[in-house]
């Protein structure tokens, strides 16, 4: 080999040093902040957290390898989700998702630069969290839980359920902003179904035991339990309380209808979870939330709970169960 032939060899070889010890780096480990508003043994939020993993995993980020999920599970608890909020946030994430309206406005108090998606939050807009739906302007995209004026709907499918009731309560969280909007919307139809309505406030047990005896006093009582962490926390009580007293209820979720509750109506929580994984690839791979515009539900679902049903002696409308998505027997 000639000499010169030689070093240009050996230059090519050292150009190429640094591309393989390059190639056999190991990817940069991103980090995942998650904050739930339920408990860890609940089934419902693992089945929420399963779906985003998964779709995650389908997007080529896998929990160990190039990222790290921290999840927290708050149980609703207002003092948990503070504390875990400061928590996840001094973890330095690339980005959180947070579940719901008591769990998006505590993060955005620690950070205004980490990036979060959010899931089931009735009015972002109205919360404080972000500036438009179509233009988020911060730090903060995600998933709405649905529009206010489909809360009337509910008062809609109670009357129809159960055409006798004309007292409603509607349980709802007062420390969120969404839990003041849906009563409003229900309280704003309430006069033309012929209904009078109060509020039932859920921080906690002994305040929904209270308010649900309070109804139950009166004649031709029903209720409506609007979305909120706490709802979804209290979900078996509120359930085993509505039997007891033979009241009629609708929820926002069929999972209260698998647990035992009469009917509900609302969007599909777990198919946010996907989307919301979408996000947070498009984040983690360069776009800001800022851009990104916060998206409604593409699916409502109606269930209905036919034991349930006869329990409480009602007959089901045949117009009803046809527009059921799943029927419970």
């Amino acid at each position: 080999m000639r000499r010169r032939d030689f070093f240009m060899l050996l230059g090519g070889a050292a150009a190429a040093w640094p591309l393989v010890a390059r190639a056999q780096q190991p990817e940069r480990m991103r980090r995942i902040g998650v904050l739930m508003n339920t408990a860890a043994n609940d089934l419902e939020g693992q089945g929420r957290l399963a779906a985003f993993q998964q779709r995650l995993q389908q997007l080529g980020w896998s929990d160990g390898r190039n990222i790290r999920i921290d999840t927290r599970w708050s149980g609703g608890a207002a003092e948990a989700i503070r504390k875990y909020a400061t928590e996840l946030v001094a973890l330095a994430p690339d980005i959180i998702l947070a579940t719901g309206s008591a769990t998006v406005g505590p993060v955005q108090q620690v950070t205004r630069t980490v990036p979060i998606v959010f899931t089931s939050v009735p009015d972002p807009v109205g919360a404080g969290f972000v500036d438009s739906l179509s233009r988020p302007g911060g730090n903060a995209t995600g998933f709405i839980a649905f529009e206010y004026g489909m809360s009337a709907k509910w008062l809609e499918l109670l009357k129809e359920i159960a055409p006798r009731v004309a007292r409603v309560a509607v349980i709802r969280d007062p420390a969120i902003a969404a839990g003041t909007g849906q009563f409003g919307a229900v309280q704003s139809v309430a006069p033309s179904f012929g209904v009078e309505v109060s509020a039932v406030n859920v921080r906690d047990a002994g305040e929904i035991d209270r308010g649900i005896a309070t109804l139950a006093r009166t004649a031709y009582g029903g209720l409506i339990v609007t979305t909120s962490a706490l709802a979804l926390v209290h979900r078996d009580l509120i359930i085993t309380l509505s039997a007891r007293h033979k009241l009629p209820a609708v929820y926002s979720g069929r999972h209260f209808v698998a647990g035992g509750g009469l009917i509900s109506y609302g969007p599909d929580r777990v198919e946010q979870y996907p989307r919301a994984a979408d996000y947070v690839d498009r984040i983690l791979r360069g776009e800001k939330p800022a851009d990104l515009p916060v998206q409604a539900p593409t699916k409502y679902e109606m269930a209905i709970n036919l034991k349930t049903a006869k329990a409480l002696g009602l007959i089901v409308p045949p117009t009803l169960l046809a527009r059921a998505d799943e029927v419970i027997e």
